[in-house]
């Protein structure tokens, strides 16, 4: 019954819509490199403080609804990551909440509460780490690809003013093809581009680099 509910095509952990709230939370995190500085540390507070706070309350944890309790105390730590940036930018949190509010959902869409049962708190915390950083990574670099290609400059969280631009492209009356790129449409082009690209690397080059590594330890 479970393998036929994760096949779904509606439903299930293979279909579409599993990858919607990432794709959404990619996008939206990724207009301003300042918005994606915050969902990037918000990311790896959630993570590890929810791989932590499983891995110590291990023993009275549920076997049925631990999904739910797992969300639960994602949103929790999501809600506390955001209030006390809110103490200290109020004007970037304005900004940044109704898609940082994502992050629990995509937490549990990506399977993330199933590969944190590990015993050892060390693989558990390097586990949720890892994801973590890895998704951060990818808003990071699409921040710094769309903001400066669409907008023309350059934002950084600044308590003052809620952020700051490093600089700023002369105003013009010109339409630049790439500016299209710093709405939404354009955050999904690049998405596109870049999820056929690494698909494209990993069914090319994956086997190639697996079996350089078996020849190297057959030798």
């Amino acid at each position: 019954m479970k393998s036929h509910i994760n096949s779904h095509v509606f439903w299930g952990l293979k279909s579409p819509f599993s990858a919607l709230t990432g794709a959404g939370l990619i996008i939206l995190a990724s207009g301003r490199f300042a918005f994606a500085v915050v969902c990037a540390s918000i990311l790896v507070w959630v993570y590890v403080l929810t791989a932590l706070s499983f891995h110590a309350a291990r023993p009275i944890m549920p076997s049925n609804g631990r999904n739910v309790i797992l969300l639960f105390l994602s949103s929790f730590l999501c809600g506390l990551f955001i209030l006390l940036v809110s103490l200290l930018n109020p004007l970037l949190i304005m900004n940044t909440t109704f898609f940082l509010l994502l992050v629990p959902p995509f937490c549990l869409s990506t399977g993330f509460f199933e590969t944190i049962e590990s015993a050892d708190i060390l693989d558990t915390v390097f586990r949720a780490l890892l994801e973590a950083v890895s998704l951060a990574g990818i808003i990071l670099a699409f921040a710094l690809i769309r903001e400066p290609l669409g907008l023309g400059t350059l934002s950084v969280p600044s308590a003052a003013y809620g952020l700051r631009e490093l600089f700023n492209r002369e105003e013009s009356d010109a339409i630049i093809p790439a500016q299209i790129i710093s709405v939404s449409s354009g955050g999904l082009l690049l998405l596109g581009y870049g999820t056929a690209l690494y698909r494209y690397i990993r069914e090319n080059y994956a086997e190639a680099f697996r079996g350089d590594n078996d020849s190297e330890d057959e030798v």
